[in-house]
């Protein structure tokens, strides 16, 4: 890679046309030159002058252009590969898909976005054996009169005094003369669209004062960028560069004085027990809205994932932890009335919903489904919880639910039943019959985890050599490719986050079983593809109440690339994460561990009223670190960056992930 590869072009405020032009049109004249270079990286030094009279007011693009055929482009949190365009789409959601001759939905040949939309700044191309790419400042600010990009020195950026000015920007794009290129701007678009969220697609904008970057007559902006060249043999490789970029960037999460895990966990779950609980249903509401006659619910009733088993387990942690006899009876009629209610002996599975009082398979996500049925993702979770509440009912209170061994064993067999000649488990099941309907998915690694459980519990060697295969499976199909798909029902198989936190809970359960060193190979190179999705900065949010209080973002995970908002599913795999770096020395693993654990302890009510609404302890699903999902509104009519809600699943994913 070459220094003559780097380009720069502009864009002036307030243009009705989109193009760029070479910057010296504009007066702007560029200048490169190399600091140092180690065996993956050159750090560069730019500076760009304003030779003209006049201001310069707009956008600035600096791009790497690269000779590669076959392009894989990663943009961790926002891009990875092609984000599926290369696979059928139902057109039923909206989120970034790069390919040439673009014909889809929402698909083009290039995307430019705000810096804040991504977990690291940071835009590279895997392809002939090689990583290419450039990271760069996320954002600039005014220090002493001047604009000079971010900096951070171990965790703290520039020093006090120094007041946020513009967001920078990057950019991919895969058809550049027969050439593709990835970008950084000063100033910054979201184009050809800004996702809001799958069904909120807004426009290119004109440049106006709020993105453009202003450079004044005869003024030098100076900034570092890293210029990334190094050979690999697959995609892992990228995680070099990504690692990289997170100590180059790393800002600490909030800390709030006098909280630590023992406390949170206590705050969480009385919100919980004493506000979600709904006794006559036995279940948890999934919404509960405070309000000043009287709390007011969106129960949508589930058998795991958003709230059922996913908070009555934890909160069973939490209530054994403690001694909390409520929260604990609380938990345990959930999970009765799971065992009582929630089978279809048509099928040999589990109801994943419950609908107007009745159990079914029509939960609120059943209609952006492409296939309907039975949900393997739900169907592997619950069975997964209702083993690990047998282990902390056995370990914390002497008792033994032979019962629920019971239930879950024939759930287990039908789901193996259903595994395909790939060893991978459905995304989808038959209501009738229970067959697998729909493949090509993380969501069923959810299957993988409870049958892994399952054996460890059990001591049962009869399902090892499918865990084995099945295992390898997932690994080489989706994780050795950086590009994981299918795990929530609500994405249309979007690359998302949350399917790779089943694989690495069964990962984990497996190396505990053989003790077999490959498996935290897996397990690292999973970890590295969660920590992706990971922010490694605190993202300078304008939106109230999260503006206002101090929140952080480092330590949270993107959920998706079409659900571009943190929510806390992430920090319930902070056991594993444990076991991981418990077993190797791994810096980097560690660090994104106690951001992990610190974010965790930072995003909830600690008293009336913090973000807006609730008491101490209550807390949202919903964080919006950017401008995606920014849809929630004040009484007023003005915009706010979380949800005003308590959500029981968001708070119970904290408390396992510190209880456990």
């Amino acid at each position: 890679m070459y220094l003559s590869d780097i380009i720069s072009v502009a864009r002036r405020f307030r243009t009705e046309e989109c193009s760029y032009y070479p910057a010296d049109e504009f007066g702007l004249m560029t200048d490169f030159s190399i600091n140092a270079s180690d065996d993956i990286c050159s750090s560069v030094n730019v500076r760009i002058t304003n030779t003209l009279n006049e201001d310069f007011n707009g956008v600035v693009h600096i791009k790497l252009m690269i000779e590669e055929k076959e392009p894989k482009f990663f943009m961790p949190g926002f891009m990875y590969n092609t984000n599926t365009a290369d696979k059928p789409s139902s057109g039923r959601k909206a989120f970034p898909r790069i390919k040439r001759n673009p014909a889809g939905m929402q698909e083009s040949d290039f995307f430019m976005t705000r810096s804040d939309r991504l977990a690291e700044p940071i835009s590279l191309v895997y392809g002939s054996g090689k990583v290419r790419g450039i990271s760069a400042p996320p954002y600039w600010v005014r220090e002493n009169g001047k604009t000079v990009p971010v900096t951070f020195d171990k965790g703290v950026k520039n020093k006090p005094g120094a007041e946020f000015f513009r967001y920078s920007g990057f950019s991919c794009n895969i058809n550049d003369d027969g050439r593709v290129s990835v970008g950084y701007t000063l100033g910054y678009e979201d184009a050809p669209w800004l996702f809001v969220q799958t069904a909120n697609v807004q426009e290119r904008e004109m440049l106006d004062e709020g993105n453009s970057f202003v450079i004044r007559p005869g003024e030098t902006i100076e900034f570092p960028f890293f210029l990334y060249d190094y050979n690999g043999e697959d995609e892992r490789t990228i995680y070099k560069a990504f690692r990289h970029a997170y100590f180059q960037y790393h800002e600490m999460p909030r800390m709030i004085t006098g909280m630590d895990e023992s406390k949170a966990i206590s705050l969480l779950a009385t919100a919980i027990r004493d506000n979600a609980w709904l006794e006559e249903e036995r279940m948890y509401s999934g919404f509960v809205y405070d309000r000043s006659n009287g709390p007011r619910y969106n129960k949508i009733g589930s058998l795991s994932w958003t709230n059922g088993l996913s908070v009555a387990v934890p909160m069973l942690f939490a209530a054994n932890r403690s001694g909390d006899v409520e929260a604990r009876r609380q938990s345990l009629s959930f999970i009765e009335n799971v065992i009582q209610s929630s089978y279809n002996p048509d099928s040999g599975l589990l109801y994943d919903a419950v609908e107007k009082g009745k159990w079914s398979v029509h939960g609120w996500w059943y209609n952006g489904m492409h296939s309907g049925g039975h949900s393997a993702y739900l169907n592997g979770q619950a069975v997964y919880y209702i083993l690990k509440a047998y282990i902390s009912e056995k370990d914390a209170q002497n008792v033994v639910h032979e019962e629920w061994i019971t239930f879950v064993s024939p759930v287990i067999r039908k789901m193996n039943r259903e595994l395909n000649s790939d060893n991978e488990y459905p995304f989808s099941m038959s209501e009738h019959t229970g067959a697998g309907i729909e493949y090509d998915s993380m969501g069923g690694a959810w299957c993988l985890a409870a049958t892994a459980l399952y054996a460890s519990i059990m001591e049962d060697e009869e399902y090892l050599d499918i865990l084995k295969k099945s295992e390898l499976h997932y690994y080489k199909a989706f994780v050795a490719k950086c590009e994981c798909y299918g795990g929530p029902l609500d994405t249309d198989k979007a690359v998302d986050n949350e399917g790779i936190l089943a694989y690495i809970r069964a990962v984990k359960i497996l190396h505990e079983i053989t003790n077999e060193e490959y498996l935290l190979d897996h397990m690292r190179d999973a970890l590295n593809y969660e920590c992706s999705f990971k922010l490694s900065y605190n993202t300078p949010v304008s939106v109230m109440p999260l503006s206002g209080i101090g929140w952080s973002s480092c330590g949270g995970s993107i959920t998706s690339v079409a659900n571009p908002h943190i929510h806390p599913m992430s920090s319930t795999i902070i056991p594993e994460m444990r076991y991981y770096v418990d077993a190797r020395r791994d810096e980097y693993l560690n660090a994104r561990l106690e951001d992990t654990i610190n974010w965790s302890l930072q995003t909830f009510n600690t008293f009336d009223g913090e973000y807006g609404y609730g008491g101490p302890g209550w807390m949202s699903e919903r964080f919006c670190f950017c401008r995606g999902l920014l849809t929630e509104r004040y009484p007023d009519g003005s915009i706010a960056s979380t949800w005003f809600a308590l959500m029981p699943w968001a708070s119970a994913s904290i408390i396992e992930g510190l209880t456990f």
